[in-house]
C-alpha cells in the first residue's frame, strides 16, 4: 500500500519541475531545501531573487540549485503575454491588462505550467483555494470529457499489519452541491487518484440510506448517481446509496445488504455535498488518526494543487511530491 517512497521512486525515474508561487515563504523555502537534497524533484520559486535569498539565509535553509523566476524580470514575458491574450481572447484581454494580471504569482506560475517550463504547481500557502483554482480553470482548463474541477483527500493510517491503510474521499473541498452527473465525474476522478496511491478502489456513494432504507431527494440523488457511475465505469466496483457503517463494516453489511461486493469493504467514498465531505475527512483525521493529504485537485490538464494557509513545511514537502507524481 501507499508510502511516499513509492512516489519518490516514480519521480526518480522521471524527475519533474514544480512551481511554488510563494517563493519567499519560510515554509516553502524549508520544503524546497529538503527537495533539493534529493534528486527527484526540481523546485522553481517565484519571487524577487534577492528577497528569496535573504529569507532563506535568515532561516538557515540551503536553496542552492533552486530556479528562481521573477515575474518583473522574465526573459520570456512577451511570449507569455501573447499566449495569455490568445487563451483569454474571448474576454478581450489586452497585452497591457495581461501584463498586470501576470504580475500576480498565481497567474504567472500557472502560465509557466501552460508553457511547459514546469510540470506542476503548488500554491495557496498565503491565499485562498479560489485564487489557485481560478487561474487553473482559465488557463490549464479541464481535461477532455471533464466538465468540472473536483478534489479528493488521500487518508493514510498505519495498520497493525505494518502496511498503511489508505482511503480516498471526494469531493471535500471544491463543489458545494454537486449534481448527479458531477458526482459521477467526481467518482471517476477520485478512483483514478486512489489507484496512484496503491488503492484498488471500491467506491461507495454515501447517504443516510442504504439501498432504499431511507427516503428523500438526497437519497435519490446518490442512488441515481451510483447507477450512472456503474454504467459509465463498468470495470469499477461501485455501490450506492450506502450509509457509512454499511460501506465499511462487514458485520453491518451482512445485515443491511448481504452478499454485496462493495458494502463492508469500501475504500473510496463519494460524499453527497461539501459539508458532509469536509466534516467526514476531518473526523477521520482528528478522531481516527488518519493523515490527510490534500485537497488534491482533479480533472485539470496538468497537476495544480492548493495548500492550506495553515500548512507547515512538512505538509508542503508531502504535497509537492504528490503533485509532481500526478504529472
Amino acid at each position: 500500500m501507499f508510502g511516499f517512497g513509492q512516489l519518490i521512486d516514480i519521480l526518480k525515474k522521471d524527475p519533474k519541475k514544480i512551481v511554488f508561487t510563494e517563493g519567499d515563504d519560510p515554509r516553502i523555502l524549508e520544503a524546497a531545501s529538503r527537495l533539493l537534497a534529493g534528486t527527484f524533484l526540481h523546485p522553481i520559486l517565484i519571487g524577487n531573487p534577492d528577497k528569496i535569498a535573504a529569507e532563506a539565509e535568515e532561516c538557515g535553509f540551503n536553496i542552492r540549485g533552486a530556479e528562481i523566476i521573477d515575474p518583473t524580470n522574465y526573459d520570456r514575458m512577451d511570449e507569455m503575454v501573447d499566449l495569455f491574450c490568445e487563451l483569454r481572447k474571448s474576454k478581450g484581454v489586452t497585452p497591457e491588462q495581461a501584463r498586470g494580471i501576470l504580475s500576480q504569482a498565481n497567474y504567472f506560475g500557472t502560465m509557466l505550467v501552460k508553457m511547459g517550463v514546469a510540470d506542476a504547481l503548488l500554491g495557496g500557502a498565503t491565499y485562498s483555494t479560489a485564487d489557485t483554482v481560478r487561474p487553473a480553470l482559465q488557463l490549464i482548463k479541464t481535461k477532455p470529457g471533464n466538465t468540472i474541477v473536483s478534489s479528493c483527500f488521500i487518508m493514510v493510517r498505519p495498520a497493525a499489519t505494518g502496511e498503511n491503510e489508505v482511503l480516498a474521499m471526494g469531493d471535500c473541498a471544491i463543489n458545494i452541491h454537486p449534481t448527479e452527473d458531477e458526482l459521477v465525474e467526481i467518482a471517476g476522478e477520485t478512483a483514478q487518484c486512489a489507484k496512484i496511491f496503491g488503492v484498488d478502489p471500491k467506491v461507495a456513494f454515501l447517504s443516510y440510506s442504504t439501498l432504499g432504507s431511507g427516503k428523500g431527494e438526497d437519497v435519490d440523488k446518490m442512488r441515481n448517481a451510483a447507477a450512472k457511475a456503474k454504467a459509465k465505469y463498468p470495470d469499477l466496483p461501485i455501490e450506492g446509496e450506502l450509509q457509512f457503517d454499511a460501506a465499511v463494516s462487514p458485520r453491518v453489511a451482512r445485515t443491511k445488504c448481504p452478499g454485496n461486493p462493495v458494502a463492508g469493504h469500501a475504500n473510496t467514498f463519494i460524499f453527497p455535498e461539501i459539508s458532509a465531505g469536509n466534516i467526514g475527512y476531518k473526523i477521520a483525521q482528528r478522531l481516527g488518526n488518519f493523515e490527510a493529504y490534500g485537497p488534491i485537485l482533479l480533472g485539470l490538464n496538468a497537476p495544480i494543487n492548493d495548500l492550506s494557509r495553515g500548512c507547515n513545511a512538512a505538509e508542503v514537502y508531502s504535497m509537492a511530491i504528490i503533485t509532481a507524481a500526478l504529472a
